[in-house]
């Protein structure tokens, strides 16, 4: 009885002091390096993440350590496009899809809006149908491709092939809709949200629709202001009844990849570095210049899926054949050494970037990209911010006349930066600047007109087609028939990379880059969504203090 008695008790004590040493380690992180305040306090005060370690890696995604590399280096130029300088350029660490967009993933999209936005009301009609793929790209005059057209998309033999139909507009409103649906999922599985949350929003049980900036920056307009009656286990805890960016759960937004991450990615220069130094350039996403496997069982198979010759876009039935005359399931081949599928082959693949032939690589080396659109919050008079509701629902007639949506209701109305906020920062001086540095009349701060003093278009005097309603609501399309127009390029084409089941071997090179409008589709290209990385630059490298 008495050794028992010893040994309860040295347990107990090894128990007092592990829990001593917890305290204290807790004490250290939570104690203010600044004011020695007690951080994380119940009682209130300042509330902060101080276990956080990294970012998690989102669903469907694979980390892209960043680093330097040359873009726009192509061994061959066919096309004589010159559209591509060698530069060296840096890209921080991101994340991006393992594939494409698959059907059933953009079919789970057209879902959920269909469910929280029935189309058979007024308000949301356009939603949905602004969101629908083109299957009719898949139609040519001389192709016999209806089976094609009515099965693509929906049909179970295709739901693992990359969504094609989607133009750039429809695949960044993808992205957006991703963004909030992760992050729904996420505030639920940490118990910010009660389980379940979104099934009664499909269900309609709830009126609204999560939005994640909706709540970071109003969380009490969440779900058309119904969030109460949705809260998790932090319901009881009045200091984190919401999660915060200040949290660390919160995902950064789903979005493109820039054309330079693209390209970073697709070349995938971590593997064999020696190879890729000192023996010659590879070519392609995989550590050859060729397109076939050179050794081994899978010697003279194809590593892509393209156009192989004219009228040969597979091979001879059951010899040397690719695989697929149209697309292919996304894991059909090897990844690169990112663990990246098809980024050569299969299907193009949209970019954020705005499309221009001269890449301004002096101005800028470091996460280079050509596009941004600076906004800000609206701000209404009383200083709550402006909602977007099915009453003030605004819609995007796009050249071609289909209407998109520019927001969903429950998101927050997004207004231009203005004089206010440019005033002289030394950066940047207005909210667009697509065009900014190009020989646009518009893109520079000291313009010189060396074209003509009447030229109001600068450069890049591309068609104006017109889009307007008549008194009966009916579109009537106005095509640009002047004699005037130089290009096609303007802020609204953007780039899209990499070959497809279309293209020839020429279009596989990652540094290859092409053009078409952000408003139309095609049945040759596709999307993967991207993701920052907030953080380390590599995952769970150990600091180097000493």
């Amino acid at each position: 009885m008495r050794c028992f008695s010893i040994r309860t008790f040295g347990n107990l004590l090894i128990v007092l002091l592990m829990l001593t040493g917890c305290d204290r380690l807790r004490s250290a992180k939570d104690v203010s390096q600044a004011t020695g305040w007690t951080i994380n306090d119940r009682d209130g005060g300042f509330q902060y993440n101080t276990r956080y370690k990294e970012q998690e890696t989102p669903p469907g995604m694979v980390f892209i350590e960043g680093g330097t590399f040359i873009k726009g280096k192509v061994q061959d130029d066919v096309m004589h496009d010159w559209n591509n300088t060698p530069t060296q350029m840096h890209v921080q660490s991101f994340y991006m899809d393992e594939t494409e967009v698959t059907n059933i993933m953009y079919l789970e999209y057209l879902s959920w809006l269909k469910s929280v936005y029935p189309p058979e009301e007024p308000a949301y009609r356009n939603i949905y149908t602004g969101a629908l793929p083109d299957t009719l790209v898949w139609r040519n005059p001389l192709e016999n491709n209806e089976v094609l057209v009515n099965n693509y998309l929906r049909h179970p033999a295709y739901a693992e092939y990359p969504v094609v139909g989607v133009n750039w507009l429809q695949a960044v409103q993808f992205c957006e809709w991703r963004t909030d649906r992760v992050n729904e999922n996420i505030l639920e599985r940490e118990g910010y949200l009660a389980k379940n949350t979104k099934y009664a929003v499909t269900s309609r049980e709830v009126d609204g629709a999560f939005n994640t900036e909706t709540y970071l920056m109003s969380p009490s307009s969440t779900f058309d202001g119904r969030i109460d009656s949705l809260q998790g286990k932090f319901k009881r805890d009045s200091v984190n009844v919401f999660a915060k960016r200040t949290s660390g759960i919160i995902l950064p937004d789903y979005r493109l990849p820039t054309e330079a991450e693209w390209e970073y990615a697709a070349q995938a220069m971590v593997s064999n570095r020696e190879y890729n130094n000192y023996r010659g350039r590879k070519k392609y996403p995989w550590e050859s210049n060729y397109t076939r496997y050179g050794r081994g069982r899978t010697r003279g198979d194809q590593r892509a899926n393209f156009k192989l010759a004219k009228g040969d876009y597979g091979g001879i039935a059951g010899w040397s054949d690719d695989g697929g005359d149209i697309t292919v399931k996304v894991k059909t081949y090897e990844p690169n050494a990112f663990g990246l599928y098809n980024m050569a082959g299969n299907v193009a693949e949209w970019v954020a970037d705005v499309y221009r032939p001269i890449v301004d690589d002096e101005f800028n080396d470091f996460n280079y990209y050509r596009g941004n659109v600076y906004m800000k919050t609206a701000i209404n008079k009383d200083g709550s911010v402006e909602m977007i509701n099915r009453q003030n629902i605004a819609f995007d007639t796009l050249p071609n006349g289909k209407l998109i949506p520019k927001n969903l209701p429950g998101k927050l109305s997004m207004v231009p930066v203005d004089d206010n906020d440019t005033f002289l920062r030394p950066n940047f001086t207005r909210s667009d600047n697509r065009d900014y540095r190009d020989g646009d009349k518009s893109s520079s701060r000291n313009y010189y007109d060396k074209f003509s003093e009447d030229n109001e278009e600068g450069r890049y005097n591309a068609p104006q087609h017109k889009v307007k309603a008549d008194s009966l609501g009916n579109l009537i399309l106005e095509y640009d028939k002047s004699n005037e127009r130089t290009t096609l390029i303007n802020n609204e084409v953007r780039v899209f990379k990499g070959g497809s089941w279309r293209d020839r071997a020429y279009w596989l090179d990652p540094a290859q880059r092409r053009y078409y409008p952000q408003y139309l589709a095609t049945d040759y290209i596709g999307f993967r969504c991207a993701m920052s990385r907030v953080g380390s630059k590599s995952k769970n490298r150990k600091s180097k203090t000493h």
